[in-house]
């Protein structure tokens, strides 16, 4: 059943271009069947290339893509899995056989993932890890040069680990390691909410990186604090257990509901107001917190169905609508208030370009130089204008972290 699913996933992203997060639940499988749907089908969008590459060498030319989908299962299972070879060989045969569309490709199925298995790990050294499309690919080569590229290519392929925020920075988990900005990250894999503290709401996902924006605002205990586009909510969470009077908005109402779970399990409080952030008018707010829209390209390490699912299309668009809201939020700031912008993206014309080109649009507006050191983090996060570039390969003695930028920006207080 995994498995039949995990191709169902494969077809839905590589075929019909849908983002696996936004994907149905299969009323039909158990949740641990569906948990190993999902790993099967992250691995193989993960390590899609050099997987074609293997099989490539045991066929004359291409399979059609539904028995290129069993293919490409299966040697992922022997190859990076390492599930035994008898097993996965009869699995995939059958799947062949069941399928209208695989039927007559059976036979091949098993002599390529016979060949694959007899070529055994040797097939699998020194692959090249899957390459980011050019539209990804192509600002960081001309931004850090193609040494960092490849580093961040591999480090994409390492995957990502879970990270933990504690609502008290005490907070503990047991095997868990506590990363130099504060972070709790989880040394195992399984169900997260069975650790301890969850119940209770003593915590939340959230990846080490999305944790810094929020704590660029410094003490913001009594503060009116907009948090503009607040789904899923992780950093509204973090300035409520600051003790802010946060308003969480957001255009989505079924992606504030992750928001209300959490407030509720954690015992903390904001008001959710479910709006376009573009015609929100409320304020002024002692501070905001900018998570602008983005092509979310920072996230591969989690999300490796990305690239095959957006396109450099949404760049344009998405660009001109962070200018918008950057513009609308300074103008829902108060005077000397602080307004940290942020994306989970890799790309400048998201960030450092950003922050640059409103700097010049608003004579009021300067920038607060960060130090990535009293964060906890390392002086190569240190952007020149002033922000913070966090990207997958750095802290790789930590084990990485997503690609994000993010500066604090302030408006003088004298403007009316």
């Amino acid at each position: 059943m995994a498995r039949q699913a995990a191709l169902s996933i494969l077809d839905q992203v590589l075929r019909r271009k849908r983002m696996l997060a936004h994907l149905p639940q299969d009323p039909g499988l158990t949740p641990p069947e569906a948990a190993r749907a999902t790993r099967l089908s992250l691995m193989v969008l993960r390590h899609l290339e050099p997987l074609d590459a293997v099989i490539a060498r045991f066929v004359e030319r291409k399979p059609q893509p539904a028995v290129n989908a069993l293919l490409r299962l299966g040697t992922a299972e022997l190859l990076i899995a390492g599930e035994e070879p008898h097993g996965v060989v009869n699995a995939m045969v059958a799947l062949a056989r069941t399928g209208r569309r695989t039927e007559r490709g059976a036979g091949l199925v098993n002599a390529v993932l016979r060949r694959v298995s007899e070529g055994g790990d040797a097939l699998w050294q020194g692959h090249t890890p899957q390459r980011l499309p050019g539209w990804i690919g192509g600002p960081i080569k001309k931004r850090w040069g193609t040494e960092v590229l490849r580093a961040i290519e591999a480090a994409h392929e390492r995957g990502a680990a879970i990270d933990i925020t504690g609502k008290a920075p005490d907070v503990d988990i047991p095997n868990a390691k506590r990363l130099p900005t504060g972070s709790l990250r989880l040394n195992a894999t399984g169900q997260v909410s069975a650790l301890p503290g969850f119940s209770a709401g003593a915590w939340w996902v959230q990846d080490a990186a999305a944790a810094l924006p929020a704590r660029l605002l410094g003490d913001v205990a009594g503060q009116t604090v907009l948090d503009m586009c607040a789904a899923p909510g992780g950093k509204t969470l973090q300035l409520a257990a600051a003790g802010a009077q946060v308003t969480a908005l957001d255009l989505s109402d079924t992606r504030l509901d992750r928001l209300r779970q959490n407030l509720v399990r954690t015992g903390l409080s904001a008001e959710i107001v479910v709006s376009d952030a573009l015609d929100h008018h409320g304020g002024p707010y002692e501070a905001i917190l900018l998570d602008a829209p983005c092509t979310a390209s920072g996230t591969l390490r989690r999300h490796p169905d990305l690239p095959f699912v957006k396109s450099w299309t949404e760049v344009e668009p998405l660009t001109r609508l962070q200018m918008r809201l950057l513009d609308h939020a300074l103008r829902l700031l108060a005077p000397g208030g602080k307004l940290v912008y942020c994306t989970c993206s890799l790309l400048p014309v998201e960030g450092e370009h950003q922050v640059g080109a409103a700097l010049k649009r608003h004579d009021d507006l300067s920038i607060v130089p960060l130090d990535p050191q009293t964060l906890g983090g390392a002086p190569d996060w240190a952007s020149p204008e002033g922000g913070l570039r966090l990207r997958p390969d750095l802290w790789p003695e930590h084990g990485g972290l997503d690609g994000f930028y993010m500066a604090c920006l302030t408006r003088d207080a004298s403007t009316a």
